[in-house]
């Protein structure tokens, strides 16, 4: 039987469909930018180089990857310290 999404809760949700992930980065990094620390945003990514990308993007600029099962990923907005 599949997880269940409803225990992996976001703040909030973004559906960036077939995005490029270079495009993709960029905003990505200014809606987290608008969140508060730890707060957790689900984004869906169907581009195929997101699968990398994202938990790169993540590790480099230390947001949290929560949970990553392709074209879903869960990213805890990193505290400023």
């Amino acid at each position: 039987m599949p997880e269940s999404d409803e225990r992996w809760s976001a703040d909030e949700q973004w559906d960036a469909g077939e995005m490029g992930c270079g495009e993709l980065i960029l905003k990505l990094n200014v809606r987290l930018r608008k969140m508060q620390p730890t707060q957790v945003l689900h984004l869906t990514a169907l581009d195929t180089g997101a699968i990398a990308d994202i938990p790169a993007w993540c590790k480099m600029t230390r947001h949290i990857l929560v949970r990553a099962q392709h074209p879903d990923y869960w990213i805890g907005r990193r505290t400023d310290h």
